[in-house]
Order: C-alpha cells, then structure tokens, then sequence
C-alpha cells in the first residue's frame, strides 16, 4: 500500500507567505504545530508492515535522508500538487484547516477512493462553528450558540467571543467583557464579508476529545487538557486576546466518572454528525455548573495525535485506516513504550 502524507503548512501551503524569507521564523508556531501532526502520521505509519509511505515538504525544509518525500514542481499550485502526488499513491491522508473550503478543496483534488478522512458531508457541517453548534443543540448536546448581536444579555452572559465561523485553534479569536464592543467587533467583520461567529463566552477547564470514528460510530481514544490563555487586548482593540499553547494528552481517565460522561457525549456528537471517519477532535468546556458544552468539531487529526500511540501503547495509525476498512499490522516497535 502506498501512502502519501499531506500537512498543509508544512507541504507548500503557505510558500507564497514566505516567499523571499530564508526561515520560517514569521509563522514558526503554526508550522512546528502542523510538523509535530505530521510526523506523527508519518512515523506511525512507517511502522506499519505492508505499507510505503511518503509526505509533502516545502522548499523551505530540510527532509532527513532516507524519508521518502514529494515537492511541487515550478509552477504548480497546491492542489494541483496534491491531485497529482495523490493519484501516485494508493491513498492519502491530508491534514488541513477547514478554513475558506480548504478542507473541501483538498478533499475534491484527492478524489473520494484514494481519501482518507471525513466525508466532505461532514467536513462541510463541521467547518461551521454556526452550524455546528445548531446541528448538536437540536439533538439535546450543550453548546454555545451562535448569537445575534441583539440577543447579547449582560444580565445573563459575562463575557463574549468574536472569531471566525470556520477558523482553528484560537487565530483572529478575541474575548470582550462589553457588550457594545463585542456587538462592534462582529459588525466589522460582518461588514467587511467575513465568515464570523459571535457566542457567550464559556467559563470552566478547557478540554479535547479525541475520537477514532467509523461507519458504526465511535471511540473515544483520550482525554486531553488544553493550554488556552485569555491575554490583554491588543495595542488599539478593545477584545482580549485567545492564544493556544499546546495540548497536554491523556490527562482525564476514560473510566472515571468524568470520563464516562466525556464518552458519552462523544458519541452523541459522532451520531449526530454522520460520515466522521479516522481522527477527530472535538474541543469542549468543561463548567462547573453545566458540565461538558461543545465548542467545535474538527474533522481531521489535531495536534492531540502527536504522542498518542506512545501514551496509550498501541499505533494509531492501524485504528484510522482500518476505520476506512484497510486493515495493516503494526510491527513490533510501532509504538514505542506506554508512560
């Protein structure tokens, strides 16, 4: 079986930013994120017996000799460099934000036979923190809701969130303790055509989900807390700032009560956002009074995959592609020691 790895950020993505840039110093977080995604992938893939696997790289990174790795040609756009490295592989696991329909796009220049991932049913529901969150409360799931600017109640809400409707992490995310600025921030956005989302803001333990899902549902793989800051506003706006500073996985036990009921609610969001495939995360809020709210889904593998197979002792690679119905072994160091 041959594979091939595509992480948007580090696959020649982003290459028109850093034209001319001998680093990628300007958008080093973003990329050693998508890197350390990537090389999960990739490194619990290779374990694998049976299968070859590659990946995209940017001009801009040195590949270790001996890794097998594709670049586009002069000239190539992205997803013309991901139709055709893909149609030389047997399947391809793309790893991407779901911003402006990238997701969609990538998943359009893959080809349905060769994807391994979502459906672009459920990419294009997730993708929308608005739809979303609609979708999930008409089934009875705790959620944030999309609000109007006339709907924002101080006698009721404490705080307010402006970020964009189809966004990851925490980019262009800033919280607002008025109500009149925040009703402002989303007016701007609105006024200038930009997908944006305006929500009470949720007080309580940031956490994430991650899931292994398939045709008949699915598991909940581990717990994790995420490392999310409200910082000051920034010179000349009025929000505070929402910075994302990692995630630390496997932190809540699956069979305590907490987790039982984190299970629990996995599976509700699963079945009620049909054609969720492999990897997903869902990021939830943990209040003290309302207990889990979901704030998104993302369809794809997050940060939280990197360090997984080695956690919980097995390779996960196996479990994604056996849950597109590609069954693999692992070979005997797949995963390296359990901690």
């Amino acid at each position: 079986m041959k594979l091939w790895v595509y992480e948007y950020l580090t696959g020649g993505g982003i290459d028109a930013q850093l034209a001319g840039s001998s680093s990628l110093a300007d958008l080093s977080a973003l990329v050693v994120e998508g890197r350390v995604m990537r090389d999960a992938i990739v490194g619990d893939l290779r374990q694998l017996d049976g299968v070859q696997v590659s990946f995209a790289s940017s001009r801009f990174e040195q590949v270790a000799p001996g890794l097998r790795h594709d670049r586009a040609k002069p000239g190539e756009t992205m997803l013309e460099f991901v139709s055709r490295a893909a149609r030389e592989h047997d399947y391809a696991w793309i790893v991407a934000p779901e911003c402006d329909g990238l997701m969609l796009d990538l998943a359009d220049a893959v080809g349905p036979s060769r994807w391994i991932g979502c459906t672009k049913e459920a990419i294009a529901l997730a993708s929308s923190k608005r739809t979303t969150a609609a979708r999930l409360a008409a089934r009875g799931i705790a959620v944030t809701p999309a609000l109007e600017p006339a709907q924002l109640d101080p006698a009721v809400q404490r705080r307010w969130v402006v970020k964009p409707d189809d966004g990851a992490g925490g980019l262009d995310t800033f919280v607002f303790d008025d109500a009149d600025a925040a009703r402002a921030e989303y007016a701007a956005r609105r006024a200038a055509a930009r997908e944006t989302v305006l929500q009470a803001w949720v007080d309580g333990e940031p956490l994430s989900l991650s899931l292994i899902c398939d045709s008949e549902g699915a598991t909940l793989v581990s717990i994790n807390r995420q490392r999310i800051d409200v910082d000051a506003p920034a010179a000349g706006h009025a929000g505070q700032v929402v910075s994302f500073d990692g995630v630390d996985v496997d932190r809540i036990a699956r069979d305590s009560a907490q987790g039982r009921t984190l299970d629990a609610l996995a599976r509700q969001v699963a079945a009620s956002l049909p054609g969720l495939r492999g990897f997903v995360g869902i990021d939830v809020v943990w209040n003290p009074e309302r207990g889990p709210v979901v704030i998104e889904v993302n369809p794809r593998a997050t940060v939280a995959y990197a360090g997984l197979s080695a956690r919980l002792g097995r390779n996960l690679a196996v479990d994604v592609l056996a849950a597109h119905g590609l069954q693999v072994h692992a070979g005997l160091s797949a995963c390296g020691t359990a901690s």
